[in-house]
């Protein structure tokens, strides 16, 4: 840093600026009206720890937070699963790479309000009318309970974001030496070992990347949520980021939901943190 010279601070400065307006000073003014009673116009009193002590009492809360961790597992697992299987696919030496890397990255295009709907369509119309056809009752009347509706957002998430995984993965699958595959191949490694001996240690900082990029927006999510199961039924789908907006603009408690937040700002935080740092040690020992 010290090498810096002005004109690499003056180039840096409206990042800097942008940065500083829009993440850093309303995060600490949301701190602040957390130990207030405020109403979104002004706070009279500071009531200390009271909003916090109130966070973990509110059961809707801890159960959307449950939810949104399990949620966020899943969800973490699959898509570095389905990212890594498709950037494979997509490396292969096949005519249709270019065309098959587009349909998949297609997706991440469309806003998550729109998939909502398309897929709550696709989940309560078209599986009614596939379970009838084919006799089989599972499919009648998805997103009506818990589980059913956990999985639709599950579905719907590995969906939208499969492909853009995909295409961290392909920068560091192409980036793999063409020498050392030919190498193994000559002394007889079959694809597994291939694939566990170089590949696997080689995308190891795609995984750190991926794996903090899946982790964080599964935390976040909320438009899929609303347009897809809305919380229902009774709440039991609700998110965390939901739960917060509806503290907040439904329930008027604008200070209790800001306590919200910045609890879920320090908990996702410490895993995101946590993640990249164990990731980074297992990358070196690789």
């Amino acid at each position: 840093m010290r090498n810096r010279d002005l004109s690499f601070w003056l180039f840096l400065s409206p990042v800097l600026l942008g940065l500083g307006l829009v993440v850093i000073v309303p995060l600490l003014i949301g701190i602040y009206y957390s130990f207030t009673d405020w109403n979104g116009l002004n706070a009279s009193q500071f009531l200390g720890f009271e909003n916090y002590i109130r966070v973990f009492q509110d059961d809707s809360f801890r159960s959307a937070l449950w939810f949104t961790i399990k949620f966020s597992v899943v969800t973490v697992i699959l898509l570095n699963a389905l990212g890594l299987g498709l950037a494979i696919l997509v490396t292969r030496n096949i005519k249709s790479n270019n065309f098959l890397r587009t349909v998949f990255f297609m997706p991440n295009l469309i806003g998550g309000l729109i998939l909502g709907f398309i897929w709550q369509f696709i989940f309560i119309s078209v599986f009614d009318d596939i379970g009838k056809a084919l006799g089989i009752e599972a499919l009648s009347g998805w997103l009506s309970t818990t589980n059913t509706g956990f999985w639709g957002l599950v579905i719907l998430t590995c969906w939208q974001m499969a492909g853009y995984i995909m295409i961290i993965y392909i920068a560091y699958l192409e980036s793999i030496p063409h020498d050392l595959i030919e190498a193994a191949q000559i002394d007889g490694a079959n694809s597994l070992q291939r694939f566990k001996n170089i590949t696997f240690p080689l995308v190891a900082p795609a995984f750190t990347v991926s794996m903090f990029l899946t982790l964080s927006n599964s935390f976040k999510i909320y438009d899929q949520n609303l347009s897809l199961t809305n919380g229902g039924p009774f709440d039991s789908t609700q998110m965390v980021a939901m739960d917060i907006v509806k503290t907040a603009f439904t329930s008027n408690e604008m200070a209790l939901g800001q306590a919200k937040a910045v609890v879920f700002f320090i908990i996702v935080a410490l895993i995101a943190i946590t993640q990249v740092y164990y990731n980074k040690k297992r990358e070196v020992d690789m």
